[in-house]
């Protein structure tokens, strides 16, 4: 069995990237998106609409079945891809942040040509160019910079398709399976958690936040080559943590010192009062000890409590439970951007036991949640084991050992 291999340019009839579209509500033709490419595959319900009577779409830039689709702009989107296996619903073309890949005629059998995009997309991902948010990959780079290796027989590559699709339809299973223990053991947690602090018993305090704490809006810094270092409290650092995860801070260096009043202490929490995402707003750090100067951003709110009644740590859990930050993200305001203000937080509702109760409930809850993150950590090691599987099986078939085993198999 002979294969090639050849500059990803030289294996495609067409690598172009799509219109500008001139959007309207209804009408006009589908557009995809980067939003629409994902998990190898097309949502075209997130798709948009172009109006065609502004401008036209040349022919050749309407998708058909065997074009792979390649994000070509934005962190976190760039380098996905998602083939069009079936014939799309209605007439549709992409946008100039998705690439159209479309192989020479006769040459591959589409779905392998498919499978050929899905094994380079690490390396796609990992070659955009740009500054943060805005990287991007140029056509050229995407047909003069990658290689890939095929086959010269149409039929072998059918053969490596049908193990292909046997072998991912039953990995998907299990990831899927894998995904959904993970959810409940997340949701183990947050159930437990919100127990606790629905109770109402005897002894327990209503009060509001604004009874025992005081706020402060962070900053704006902007860089600079001088002046003092600091490590920075930003959005990105409030995923599943409890404390300000200090390793992860990124360290800047502004122009003179900080402002008096700006740095964290000890027991300080720092929650987000502005992003686009709003499931964020409202979400919790509790600031323990460091011997490093640190401060943190203007999408932030600092609480500094003023009172003794009320546990540090017992406060921040109870800010993450489910029906608190429900509270919270139903109070933002604002219409392209969520907003949590001091006026909220002061008026957030708060019920709480005696400090040695609060002690004792902190430490229980803490029981639960190193049980809880101890299923976290074996099923997401089991998603990493999932992928890497993945992609031994992918670099298999597109070096011929996978079909190699195959006959092997087949001989004995």
């Amino acid at each position: 069995m002979v294969w090639k291999t050849s500059k990803l340019g030289d294996a495609c009839e067409m690598i172009k990237r799509g219109v500008g579209p001139k959007y309207l509500d209804e009408g006009g033709i589908c557009v995809v998106n980067q939003k629409c490419v994902r998990g190898h595959s097309v949502n075209y319900t997130l798709a948009r609409r172009h109006d065609l009577d502004s401008k036209k779409v040349n022919e050749e830039r309407y998708i058909k079945v065997g074009d792979v689709l390649v994000n070509s702009t934005g962190t976190g989107t760039l380098g996905r891809v998602a083939q069009i296996r079936a014939v799309p619903p209605e007439p549709t073309t992409v946008d100039t942040h998705v690439t159209i890949v479309r192989p020479k005629p006769n040459v591959f059998f589409d779905d392998f040509f498919g499978y050929m995009l899905i094994k380079i997309e690490e390396e796609i991902t990992l070659a955009g160019e740009g500054a943060s948010g805005q990287t991007e990959l140029a056509r050229t780079k995407l047909e003069n910079e990658f290689f890939v290796s095929y086959p010269d027989s149409i039929l072998e590559q059918k053969r490596i398709v049908t193990i292909l699709d046997q072998a991912f339809a039953s990995i998907d299973q299990a990831r899927a399976k894998t995904e959904q223990n993970l959810k409940n053991a997340r949701e183990l947690f947050e159930s437990y958690l919100q127990q606790v602090f629905s109770q109402r018993g005897e002894g327990w305090t209503e009060s509001t936040l604004g009874e025992f704490a005081e706020f402060k809006n962070g900053l704006n810094f902007s860089k600079s080559s001088k002046g003092e270092k600091l490590k920075i409290v930003g959005v990105k650092n409030f995923n599943n943590n409890f404390f300000v995860p200090l390793q992860q801070l990124e360290t800047i260096q502004i122009d003179g010192c900080l402002a008096s009043g700006y740095e964290l202490k000890e027991n300080d929490i720092i929650t987000v009062r502005s992003n686009g995402n709003k499931r964020l707003i409202g979400r919790c750090l509790l600031m323990g000890k460091t011997d490093r100067k640190t401060s943190y951003s203007g999408f932030t709110i600092r609480i500094m409590l003023t009172s003794q009644d009320i546990d540090p740590e017992f406060l921040t859990y109870y800010m993450k439970s489910a029906s608190t930050h429900e509270l919270l993200i139903g109070s933002g305001e604002g219409v392209n951007i969520s907003n949590l203000n001091q006026k909220i937080l002061t008026a957030l509702p708060i019920h709480f036991p005696s400090t040695d109760t609060q002690l004792q409930l902190v430490e229980n809850v803490k029981k639960i949640e190193f049980e809880t993150s101890k299923l976290i950590q074996v099923y997401e090691k089991k998603l990493n084991t999932i992928d890497e599987l993945k992609k031994s099986i992918l670099q298999k078939a597109f070096t011929g050992e996978l079909t190699k085993e195959k006959n092997k198999k087949a001989v004995t």
